[in-house]
């Protein structure tokens, strides 16, 4: 340790050597640096803290104190303070010579176009009326050049990740690498940067959820990115020139959305639904690969919402996307847009009208809980959990048992609701039974009121927990169904459908044959819905042009398979009208079929589960694609 703090302080004492320092420097990271030999190799810089010789200049020696870089090993003596500081003078340093090209750009950019001569520009411009030859052109124009302007961004600044990547990159499972700026900041920075965002939530009334959008955490990279000194866009920025633009970047986005239309077709979806003020509005949504795109909203409070006004207003949203690009139109379940959809294939042969899978599914669920025993467990449930939740102690209590837990769970729909809160009684049947069989409830003066022993009687009736075990266990599945069709995710109807008959399947093995009665009623409740209502055949055609799913299904379910082959046949009869392309895309999809040609190559095959649907198709079906 001895020979430590002398060898330090020998090169402390080196360090005061002008001779050891470079010349009218005002780097600060030659307080902690020196040449080891005077005038020599100036390329060599040994660190007083620790004794070790940087090669590569001042600015790899800075590096060496706030450490974090791979190729340069850090100073074992460097404190915080320390690597704060040098920190701070790179990114001054770099933000400075930033702002430096920049200016240099702009004195440039006022002398970039020459002053053409008073004869040469009569010159071009009787060519350019007389429409004179390339000749006189290139004469004219060698008049007026362009300097190359002077690139105003660094290396740095070029490889530097946008906003959108780093945020896209954080969302992507696996291993996260943390930056050196984070490395370098203090938890109580980032716990007073954080508090300021808070503030600004608190005080502006914005709600909580708006933090899980993606462009909340685009905007903070962004302005992090940018730097201190930002001043932030008034009032008048963000109502007109701001709004101006980012309305000119939708339309750009448009014109995507448009080609994807045009390409693969869309779904034209409406909505309709009562604002705060009671106008009765409809939006307008079109749904391709390309995403979902919000196409309007229709104040209708003035109409009567019948079925010709419906079918009206649906095919002028159809004339503007395009007759040819619009595959199919989904709409609510109501008789009137039932009846508006049938008018509209009257009058486009090959549009197909689907109504809501979410609403579909939301009205199986309805259906089952009429079923008389599930029915009494759902009112019996409700009864309790309004109970509980009525009463401040109980609700204490209760939550003292399940360890903060709560029995209420909201879900999409009012019926999902009733079902999840099944579920969470199933969950917390024991910590229920011992809270209405302790203390606190005999001794509680809500125990000897009716509602009280009632409630008590219905939690510690075993009839009761198996009237919501099969209630739950009926409901499960299709609740898991309607979380695929009403999820955020891209809609894949093909799947909903899948995933309904794998339902079916396994309600029956899970009721078995000691209740029958109970499987037939949900079984059928779950048929009669889906083929009334969702039984399309254009979604058939999705399963059978889906490779993923398609080829198990005719190892597992040939006879499914072959339905959903029929269910192709009656869409490509229906859309397609010249009969020699029908024929055509028959004979693919029998290739497609029975694996022959490019859909028999290996890869083909390797990549039928590992590809999305719309991937392998341009992969593996380029020709049957062209069609």
């Amino acid at each position: 340790m001895d020979t430590e703090i002398e060898n330090e302080n020998t090169r402390r004492e080196l360090a005061k050597d002008p001779k050891r320092k470079a010349k009218r420097s005002n780097d600060p990271g030659w307080k902690y640096a020196y040449y080891p030999l005077p005038d020599t190799n100036k390329d060599i810089i040994k660190c007083i803290l620790c004794g070790n010789q940087n090669h590569g200049g001042m600015n790899r020696f800075k590096h060496h104190l706030i450490g974090g870089y791979p190729d340069i090993v850090k100073c074992s003596k460097t404190t915080k303070e320390i690597a704060n500081e040098m920190h701070e003078f790179v990114q001054n340093k770099k933000r400075k010579n930033k702002k430096n090209v920049q200016h240099v750009e702009e004195e440039n950019s006022d002398d970039d176009v020459q002053e053409i001569p008073s004869t040469a520009a009569s010159n071009t411009l009787q060519s350019s009326k007389s429409g004179a030859g390339k000749k006189d052109k290139a004469a004219a124009q060698s008049f007026s050049f362009k300097k190359p302007a002077a690139s105003s961004k660094s290396v740095a600044s070029m490889l530097m990740r946008t906003p959108e990547q780093v945020v896209e990159d954080r969302h992507t499972p696996g291993a996260k690498q943390t930056t050196l700026e984070n490395r370098l900041r203090t938890p109580e920075e980032k716990e007073r940067v954080h508090m300021h965002i808070a503030n600004f939530f608190y005080e502006c009334g914005i709600p909580f959820n708006a933090a899980n959008s993606r462009s909340y955490e685009v905007m903070i990279e962004s302005i992090g990115q940018y730097g201190p000194g930002l001043k932030p866009p008034t009032y008048h920025d963000l109502r007109v020139p701001l709004l101006k633009k980012a309305k000119e970047e939708t339309e750009k986005l448009k014109e995507k959305h448009e080609k994807a239309w045009k390409m693969y077709g869309c779904t034209l979806m409406s909505d309709g639904w009562t604002d705060r003020q009671g106008r009765s509005l409809i939006n307008f949504l079109a749904n391709s690969p390309q995403g979902a795109f919000f196409l309007g909203s229709v104040n209708a409070s003035s109409e009567s919402h019948d079925a010709q006004m419906l079918a009206n207003l649906l095919e002028s949203k159809i004339k503007e996307i395009g007759e040819k690009n619009v595959v199919q139109v989904v709409t609510d379940n109501g008789a009137n847009y039932k009846l508006a959809g049938q008018i509209l294939e009257i009058r486009m042969p090959t549009l197909f009208w689907t109504p809501c899978a979410a609403h579909c599914l939301d009205l199986m669920l309805e259906d089952v809980g009429k079923i008389p025993s599930f029915k009494k467990a759902i009112n019996q449930a409700r009864r309790c959990t309004t109970f509980i939740y009525r009463h401040g102690r109980i609700l204490d209590a209760m939550r003292e048992k399940t360890n903060g837990g709560d029995l209420v769970r909201t879900g999409a729909t009012r019926f999902a609701t009733a079902f999840l809160t099944l579920q969470c009684l199933q969950k917390y049947q024991e910590p229920l039974r011992y809270l209405f069989c302790g203390l606190d409830w005999t001794r509680s003066k809500l125990a000897k009121t009716e509602n009280g022993r009632r409630v008590c009687d219905t939690v510690l009736s075993s009839i009761f927990w198996g009237s919501v075990d099969d209630c739950v266990s009926a409901s499960k599945l299709l609740l898991q169904v309607l979380r695929i069709a009403d999820g955020d995710e891209r809609p894949a109807l093909a799947e909903v459908a899948s995933a309904i008959d794998y339902a079916k399947v396994q309600i029956k093995k899970i009721f078995g044959s000691g209740k029958i009665a109970i499987r037939n009623k949900v079984v059928k409740i779950i048929e009669d819905r889906w083929n009334n209502q969702m039984g399309k055949p254009l979604y058939g055609a999705a399963l059978f042009l889906n490779p993923g799913k398609y080829f198990d299904l005719l190892e597992t379910d040939l006879a499914y398979a072959s339905r959903v082959r029929e269910d192709f046949n009656d869409v490509l009869e229906k859309m397609v009208v010249d009969r020699d392309t029908r024929n055509k895309i028959s004979n693919s999809a029998d290739a497609y079929k029975n694996t022959r040609e490019g859909f028999s190559r290996e890869m083909a095959i390797e990549h039928r589960k590992e590809k999305c649907p719309l991937d392998w198709w341009d992969a593996y079906g380029g020709r049957a694609v062209e069609l």
